[in-house]
């Protein structure tokens, strides 16, 4: 369901009053075919766009650097801020206004609430991630750091590389991990949509062969009136 343009959202999170999400789309008119860094740079203003159209400040958004390992860093300052965490592939908050942002091309975005608690975390989850278990990690960290309780949480799975493009289902895997977490089935959720699939939507690492932009999923609570 597309709300902003350039801007996916997903039922299972929007039910949510006051959490705020989005995984911002390819804009085909940004030439991205070249190496991670310049197409990032390229791709700031339409991002920083996107977020704006979704009422988040680029101040307040952490993002991690991504190094396909298993580590869930925790972004709860004092007020929220801007902070680029190296080597980590996860990030959580219970900080309201405080947004976390991941980015893939084929590699699966997990979105991971708690709306009793009003905590969330996003994680960055390919085929390394998924086999380091970095998104029941995630949950396991929520769980010590904030009392989460699996049974109450939702995970929305983001549009990621699958088969036939890809040989490895980790979709399918991360799917069954979080439920072997403790989360309940009817609360794990998957678009199912294959990003080789769309290229005027979704960006590609291995269709096109490393040289391309990223997906950015965005998540956080918004602070309360």
């Amino acid at each position: 369901m597309d709300t902003i343009p350039f801007i996916e959202t997903f039922p299972a999170l929007s039910q949510f009053e006051g959490l705020v999400h989005g995984f911002i789309l390819r804009d085909p008119a940004i030439d991205v075919k070249t190496d991670r860094e310049t197409a990032l740079a390229r791709l700031e203003g339409h991002h920083v766009a996107s977020l704006k159209a979704m009422g988040i400040a680029r101040e307040h958004l952490a993002t991690a650097e991504q190094v396909h390992g298993d580590v869930v860093a925790a972004c709860d300052p004092d007020e929220p801020i801007d902070f680029h965490f190296p080597e980590t592939d996860g990030l959580m908050t219970r900080t309201a206004g405080q947004y976390l942002g991941i980015y893939v091309a084929d590699c699966g975005a997990a979105f991971v609430v708690d709306p009793e608690l009003r905590a969330c975390s996003v994680v960055h989850s390919g085929k390394n991630g998924t086999a380091a278990g970095i998104v029941p990690n995630a949950i396991q960290r929520m769980v010590e750091r904030y009392g989460s309780d699996p049974a109450d949480l939702v995970v929305q799975l983001a549009p990621c590389i699958r088969p036939p493009a890809y040989e490895i289902d980790f979709a399918a895997q991360i799917l069954a991990d979080c439920e072997k977490a403790g989360v309940p089935a009817d609360q794990i959720h998957d678009c199912g949509t294959c990003t080789s699939t769309d290229l005027d939507r979704y960006y590609s690492y291995r269709v096109e062969k490393g040289e391309t932009g990223r997906l950015f999923a965005v998540m956080g609570w918004k602070v309360e009136a």
